[in-house]
């Protein structure tokens, strides 16, 4: 009898699976995903390119041209905003997915949903009806999509003759208008649903719009130069 209860006892359940002891099993549970379009992390002591020109060279030359009597009076660039409109997603909001997508990837950051905040039967507009995406970029984000809207983004827009020198809005800030989101080299033409044009938005601590100007054409803003849209008016 005691030979029989051992053999029962070494033998494996045949009701119930023996239990998998691999540790890997469960490696990777209770990790966070990470977001759609957002990159990995960067090292602790990592400095954007252009937060050390802007300390080292930028910041004492507009403290050197407009006499600012201390370091906080120094304009500088607080955050920059990315919007891009899709008013066809109030009547498929499928089509929002795609426009999440790529501004996602565009900044590597999660955007928010932008919503109407009135209705407007005209265009069948209800309020609260998705309308498009935003993201607000802060810090070492924002530095890194500014480099990469100069030195990449815009050399890549077809027949490019700089900026206009008009879009302030008088209190330091800076709207700037790209046609086609396909200047990133991060979206793949071959898997976007639409050309759509986004607004980049560059705000900064500017008491004025002569103060801004300097502090984003320091940064290498291309501005076109003062009185070449006349001139182009003329030869037409």
């Amino acid at each position: 009898m005691a030979a029989d209860k051992k053999k029962k006892a070494d033998a494996p359940s045949q009701g119930k699976p023996a239990k998998d002891k691999d540790k890997s099993k469960g490696k990777g549970k209770g990790k966070a995903k990470a977001a759609v379009g957002e990159r990995p992390p960067l090292p602790k002591d990592y400095e954007p390119r252009l937060r050390k020109d802007y300390r080292d060279r930028i910041a004492p030359s507009m403290k050197e041209k407009f006499a600012y009597k201390n370091a906080m009076q120094i304009p500088k660039i607080t955050k920059i905003v990315l919007n891009i409109g899709a008013g066809d997603a109030s009547q498929n909001p499928k089509l929002l997915d795609s426009v999440m997508a790529d501004l996602g990837v565009i900044a590597g950051q999660k955007p928010m949903t932008a919503r109407a905040r009135k209705s407007v039967s005209n265009f069948k507009l209800r309020e609260g009806m998705p309308i498009g995406a935003y993201v607000t970029l802060r810090n070492v984000q924002m530095y890194e999509f500014l480099d990469r809207l100069l030195t990449i983004a815009i050399p890549r827009i077809r027949d490019f003759r700089g900026v206009s020198d008009r879009s302030f809005d008088g209190r330091g800030n800076y709207t700037l208008g790209i046609k086609e989101q396909i200047v990133f080299p991060e979206i793949d033409y071959d898997k976007i649903e639409k050309i759509r044009g986004m607004d980049i938005t560059i705000v900064t601590t500017a008491q004025t719009d002569e103060e801004a100007f300097e502090l984003l054409k320091q940064f290498g803003l291309p501005f076109q130069r003062r009185g070449a849209a006349a001139e182009e008016a003329a030869e037409a």
